[in-house]
């Protein structure tokens, strides 16, 4: 979403959703609306670590919650990207 509540073309409301956390738990120099759905959050995509990980983790247990575990063998491909861990959140959420 954008600061006029618009969500970008491509991306789905929960997607601008996710990203617009993201941005918020890690204070992120960037908008939500500059995350690429399909990009990588770690490594040479957005750039993201292990700690930020955890602190996304936290933020979407909070707010949808259900917990992400750090032992999950899940976690790579559930944080591969924006797209991939709106769609676990979609599938998993309780509230």
């Amino acid at each position: 979403m954008d600061g006029t509540g618009v969500v970008p073309t491509g991306v789905s409301p929960l997607e601008a959703e996710v990203a617009a956390l993201i941005v918020s738990a890690l204070q992120l120099e960037v908008g939500a609306e500059e995350i690429d759905p399909e990009a990588p959050l770690f490594g040479e995509g957005l750039g993201l670590d292990s700690i930020d990980a955890l602190e996304i983790a936290l933020a979407v247990s909070r707010r949808y919650g259900f917990q992400l575990r750090s032992d999950d063998e899940r976690n790579g491909r559930i944080f591969a990207s924006l797209r991939a861990l709106s769609a676990h959140i979609a599938r998993s959420r309780v509230t």
